[in-house]
């Protein structure tokens, strides 16, 4: 048996070691260093670190590290494992309070999660039984309203690009498009009156009520949208 921090702060002296030369030298904290040299290994992170340090720090003062790691570990790590153990099995200790808080909280939310899962499912199970009839007539509702108001007017850039020019109910109606439609792209449009002119119409595909529009050539077209279909002018 030796004393451990005596014996690393006379190997520093002999060897005319400052803390701050072994600190670079070891990659150590000065402050750890110190705490090693006066046995106040409470102030390491963890019994892990004093080990390592005391094993550094031994051979770069040319000692041999395993005996002050053993030393350490025989007079220190033991007694502290010991206590630990004695401080769990305390039933007023704290960690025993934490521990058993932690499994009553997690007791609570499991019945929490149980209840949860079995509310949902009665629910679900009483509302498909009794309503079946409504959810089925609310479901058809809305694939029925979903198919029974597409847009109207939709132009699709397919190939290429083109100037559109669109008024609502008219040549003379208020102007709801105007530009240059690109290639890939898509304008839908509400309503069944409109008044078009396309620049390049080989490079859009044009739906009215779903129908495609055939048109021929590539010169510019006129195209008169009514409830009732279109008309080329």
């Amino acid at each position: 048996m030796f004393e451990l921090g005596p014996s690393l702060r006379e190997a520093r002296h002999r060897r005319g070691v400052e803390l701050a030369q072994a600190e670079v030298a070891t990659k150590i904290r000065s402050k750890y260093l110190r705490a090693l040299e006066d046995e106040r290994f409470e102030l390491l992170p963890s019994p892990t670190y004093v080990k390592g340090f005391l094993r550094t720090y031994a051979e770069y003062l040319g000692l041999e590290g395993q005996l002050f790691v053993d030393e350490y570990s025989s007079r220190f790590i033991v007694d502290d494992e010991a206590h630990e153990r004695r401080v769990a099995r305390r039933p007023g200790s704290r960690a025993a309070e934490r521990q058993n808080r932690r499994f009553e909280t997690i007791g609570v939310l499991a019945a929490l999660a149980a209840i949860a899962a079995i509310t949902i499912v009665v629910i679900g199970a009483w509302t498909s039984s009794s309503h079946p009839a409504r959810a089925t007539h609310g479901a058809n509702r809305a694939t029925a309203k979903t198919i029974a108001t597409p847009h109207y007017l939709l132009i699709h850039a397919v190939s290429g690009s083109s100037y559109l020019a669109i008024h609502r109910n008219g040549p003379s109606g208020p102007i709801v498009f105007q530009g240059t439609i690109a290639r890939g792209h898509t304008e839908p449009f509400d309503g069944t009156r409109f008044w078009l002119t396309a620049s390049d119409p080989e490079n859009l595909t044009i739906r009215v009520g779903g129908r495609l529009v055939e048109i021929s050539g590539s010169r510019p077209v006129v195209l008169t949208v009514t409830p009732s279909g279109w008309q080329l002018n």
